[in-house]
């Protein structure tokens, strides 16, 4: 089966809206499950959500891997794999707060060529296809300019594992005095997606999973901004940073130097 990177954006664009659709229409009992630890929520709208999006992509393009947050890998060997977060921001969800979002993104041997995330309140959609750009609502996105640690405006967000959580803080204790301030907001699409808006400088996260940055990396680093794992690692092996080039660099060493690895 043929495989445009235009067309795989449009159907993750097309099933994307219609999970938040489905996402929109919340019901008084969500009937809350813990997963890896008690504090890591799924309900049942995650699962309604990511079978309606796992549906369509069977229906359209039945022969491609799918890797989904609540449904794990199917292991199919196929060119093109599919990262699903049907529900990224679940503890927002689950508490009424309007930030979450569904990511959809598609790789083809192995390189991330489509994403799409939707800021499911707001009603906007992200999306990317790589060497095109990145738009929200059909406008082009561009990362900020600011090189200077002191002025930046970080996002970040905090794993489940209450040890690695303790991490995270020591983190934020030596880095918090150094930049001009950090959000926690509480979904790592949206916050990837606001470095693309300019409406974060940087963001970086440790303990990830691709269904997690596979979109949102897409649009931050088509929109301008490096995206990478510290000291060369991997994304997904450690600690991830978005930021323009610069920046980048200059908060790179301030995470190296504060244990973040």
């Amino acid at each position: 089966m043929t495989a445009d990177p235009a067309e795989l954006v449009a159907l993750a664009g097309q099933l994307a809206n219609a999970a938040a659709a489905e996402l929109r229409n919340r019901p008084e009992h969500l009937q809350a499950d813990a997963k890896s630890t008690p504090t890591d929520a799924v309900t049942v709208m995650d699962r309604r959500a990511e079978r309606l999006i796992l549906d369509g992509l069977k229906t359209v393009r039945p022969h491609d891997r799918v890797v989904a947050e609540e449904s794990g890998d199917n292991d199919r060997d196929a060119d093109v794999t599919w990262y699903v977060d049907p529900l990224d921001g679940t503890v927002n969800y689950l508490y009424g707060i309007p930030h979450y979002a569904v990511s959809i993104a598609a790789a083809i041997g192995g390189e991330i060529v489509a994403g799409v995330v939707v800021d499911v309140a707001r009603d906007e959609t992200y999306a990317a296809v790589r060497g095109h750009g990145a738009r929200r609502a059909q406008q082009p996105l561009r990362c900020t300019a600011q090189t200077d640690p002191a002025l930046a405006l970080l996002g970040t967000g905090f794993a489940y594992s209450a040890t690695v959580r303790t991490d995270q803080a020591h983190v934020v204790a030596h880095l918090l005095p150094k930049v001009r301030d950090i959000r926690r907001l509480g979904s790592a699409a949206l916050d990837l997606c606001a470095v693309a808006a300019g409406s974060l400088d940087a963001y970086y996260e440790q303990g990830m999973h691709p269904w997690d940055w596979a979109a949102g990396t897409l649009i931050a680093r088509e929109a301008g901004a490096k995206v990478d794992g510290l000291s060369d690692r991997p994304l997904g092996d450690g600690v991830m940073l978005a930021a323009n080039p610069t920046l980048f660099d200059r908060l790179h060493d301030l995470l190296v130097a504060a244990g973040a690895i």
